[in-house]
């Protein structure tokens, strides 16, 4: 479960740290002179430990073979470039390289992005630093692919590979399940253009775009091509299907939900923040809220620079050359130097930044698509009110109305079956907090999906018999070191470790 749900997540850094997953929601308490307190979401999970180019070929007492030059000749560019990523590979100094040479060939590659149109963004895909990495490693005298090779047998070729990757994909729906998942926005021409991708742990597939500028804001055309792709892959592989939020959404949600017993409707969690927010924007006497929210983790860090910057900025539209200037002399000159020495607007800009600060920090949790975090939404909300409260001193009367809106979105959007069964099945939490066992709310979300992802009635029961031994922390769970990584492991790779004692409650929680 926790594997199918990369579309709610944040990203897992790496490091020898635990596995803490709210940093930016423990020291949120934001004062007028001081806002460094203020983290957003941070995660760490235990990394093993760095290998460098270094290491020498004749240690002495390690026991084990060193890896020299012919081994790192020998890996895929592919494993050289994430070994990079992950620090476990010394990057090549400015000292093992000739700057000049270096100069010259970057400008070859700069020449033609420019010429072919390439997007700036290439650059960051791993398949361009693949490609890099194979003509460093082939040496001088490689001969380009001709136009013929990359039009036929490289393409032919490629698209084999894409054919093995979805079957691929496909065993893991048909093993643990999988998520189908919808992306609506507008390109360049204003066309509603619709991504359907489908989300298991081998990944994210992307299926097919759709124009749907047709029929965007009606739900039957919708309803007809997610229960297509629903058919097409399988509906017994498919444990929900998540979508927007908007009103013809929730009615093709009840509508799939409705012909397949045994799927969820997910409302989209980030969409779901997105909304929390624009509640608060609505507020009254909350304009500087309302016209930066729709930005979100932009505008929280311009609004958190501007407050750091609040005495040079005050210093400044207090100053002769800007009082002599001609931009002090224009009507939007004057209204900008009241603004900027106002009480008040530092005063909102404060108010702004304790509240979404926080609230930010779940959406980067909840909009990332490198890791899974449903089994993390609980308690991020929950770390985010208390984070609020905390700034505010526990006055009430400030932030009172932020909780209402937080909670009427949390119940009827947010709040959802598969987010209850995940807390309860994340180790983390679930043996930190006693109380989760007995929390009627988020028992009752287990149950509902046990009964409705697992029909037979056998495996159901075995289900609930397992879940005692979990509970109460027995078998194999009553072992020091399985405990003490509860930490230090996201909760799918804790459970694939330790849950062989109970293979049908580790084949939910996965």
């Amino acid at each position: 479960m926790e594997l199918l749900q990369q579309e709610e997540v944040s990203k897992i850094h790496r490091s020898s740290g635990s596995f803490q997953m709210f940093n930016y929601l423990e020291d949120c308490k934001i004062s007028d002179d001081d806002l460094d307190e203020i983290e957003l979401v941070e995660f760490n999970a235990s990394g093993k430990r760095l290998l460098t180019a270094k290491s020498g070929v004749g240690m002495q007492g390690s026991g084990k073979k060193t890896k020299g030059p012919m081994d790192l000749y020998l890996m895929k560019p592919e494993t050289i470039v994430q070994r990079r990523k992950e620090s476990k590979m010394r990057q090549m100094s400015i000292k093992d390289s000739d700057p000049e040479a270096r100069v010259r060939t970057v400008q070859y590659i700069a020449r033609f992005f420019y010429q072919a149109g390439i997007p700036f963004n290439a650059a960051c895909l791993d398949s361009f630093k693949y490609m890099v990495e194979a003509i460093r490693r082939y040496g001088p005298n490689l001969k380009p692919p001709s136009y013929h090779e990359l039009q036929v047998p490289l393409l032919k070729k490629e698209l084999q590979l894409s054919n093995d990757m979805l079957e691929d994909h496909k065993k893991k729906w048909s093993k643990y399940g999988c998520s189908i998942m919808s992306d609506a926005w507008t390109d360049r021409r204003q066309r509603s253009i619709i991504n359907f991708l489908v989300n298991c742990l081998a990944g994210i597939l992307f299926v097919e775009s759709v124009d749907a500028s047709s029929y965007m804001k009606t739900w039957d055309r919708l309803y007809e091509l997610l229960d297509a792709l629903v058919e097409r892959t399988g509906e017994k592989n498919v444990i929900q299907v998540v979508i927007d939020n908007g009103s013809n959404y929730v009615s093709v949600g009840k509508l799939l939900q409705a012909k397949r017993k045994n799927l969820f409707w997910t409302p989209c969690a980030a969409h779901c923040v997105d909304l929390i927010l624009e509640d608060i924007g609505k507020l009254p006497n909350k304009e500087l809220v309302r016209c930066k929210v729709t930005r979100f983790a932009t505008t929280y860090l311009t609004l958190e620079r501007v407050h750091k910057q609040k005495i040079n900025l005050r210093k400044m539209f207090t100053s002769d050359e800007w009082v002599k200037s001609k931009f002090y002399k224009e009507a939007k000159g004057k209204r900008a130097t009241d603004v900027v020495l106002m009480p008040s607007f530092w005063n909102e800009i404060v108010y702004a930044l304790k509240v979404m600060g926080p609230l930010v920090g779940v959406l980067r949790l909840v909009d990332n698509e490198k890791k899974p975090t449903m089994g993390y939404i609980y308690e991020a909300m929950d770390r985010a009110k208390e984070a609020i409260q905390k700034a505010f001193d526990g006055n009430e009367e400030k932030y009172k109305n932020v909780f209402s809106l937080m909670d009427k979105r949390w119940e009827n959007q947010l709040h959802h079956p598969l987010h209850a069964a995940s807390h309860f099945l994340n180790p983390q939490f679930f043996y930190n907090d006693p109380s989760i066992a007995t929390n009627k709310e988020i028992v009752k979300g287990l149950y509902d999906c046990i009964e409705k992802l697992i029909p037979n009635h056998d495996d159901q029961d075995k289900i609930i018999d397992q879940l005692h031994l979990y509970k109460e922390a027995e078998g194999m769970f009553v072992d020091p070191m399985v405990l003490r990584s509860k930490s230090k492991r996201a909760p799918a790779q804790w459970w694939s470790s330790y849950g062989m004692e109970t293979p049908e409650l580790m084949s939910l929680a996965i």
